[in-house]
């Protein structure tokens, strides 16, 4: 018994760390992939729809779209120029592309440590082949991230100012992405409306799939106990 005890408190030690890393890894992807689900062509098209960008940018609806999936397309491709022009006329001044070049590098640093966070799950399912102390570590993950989806969502839906202005500080430089919807094209095109609601639509689809995770996990771990 002092034997199997020993082993099994040994074996505890070597699983806590490796349950930090893919509950960790869990959080990572299930907010790469809620965000993923808005931030491309379709829901930004209906959104911009939704809060009226064309009467903010002056631009017909299918000019909103051609730029905006431009713009989309270079964020995640590159170059990172945002040189976009409508009739000859640049979309953006100088300060909003320079902004969205900040913000490029932002999302494929992100979306870089998501697909690294997929991968270090898909190995650590297969070399634990689905032992119940990965899905706890699986479940754990989940349910951490339940609880920030909640209290993200709260925050958008109740204190947007506050919590994009908290947002925006912790990832950009004071004084470089703060702009004019009388004059910048930038803020036009994605209106603080845009933002409010894509916030609290990723909170709320993040939570459900958070939810479903965490009790997939989790029967996973009571049945392979």
């Amino acid at each position: 018994m002092t034997i199997v005890a020993a082993a099994s408190s040994r074996e505890r030690a070597r699983r806590s760390p490796a349950g930090l890393v893919f509950g960790s890894a869990t959080i990572l992807t299930l907010v790469g992939i809620a965000i993923g689900l808005f931030f491309n062509p379709v829901w930004v098209s209906f959104e911009q729809g939704r809060t009226r960008a064309d009467l903010w940018t002056g631009y017909t609806p299918e000019t909103v779209r051609t730029v905006t999936n431009s713009v989309l397309a270079e964020v995640y491709l590159g170059p990172g120029t945002f040189a976009q022009s409508v009739d000859g006329t640049p979309v953006f001044n100088e300060r909003e592309r320079a902004h969205m070049a900040n913000v490029r590098g932002v999302v494929v640093a992100f979306f870089g440590l998501v697909l690294l966070a997929a991968a270090v799950l898909v190995v650590g399912g297969i070399r634990s082949r689905g032992a119940a102390w990965y899905w706890r570590a699986v479940a754990r993950g989940s349910a951490i991230l339940a609880i920030g989806a909640v209290v993200v969502g709260v925050a958008f839906a109740l204190a947007f100012e506050q919590a994009f202005t908290l947002f925006h500080d912790i990832f950009f430089a004071p004084g470089t992405w703060s702009f004019d919807p009388a004059t910048d094209r930038l803020v036009q095109l994605f209106p603080d409306a845009f933002w409010t609601e894509t916030s609290v639509a990723i909170a709320i689809v993040g939570l459900l799939l958070t939810l479903a995770t965490w009790a997939f996990a989790r029967h996973r771990a009571l049945r392979d106990a």
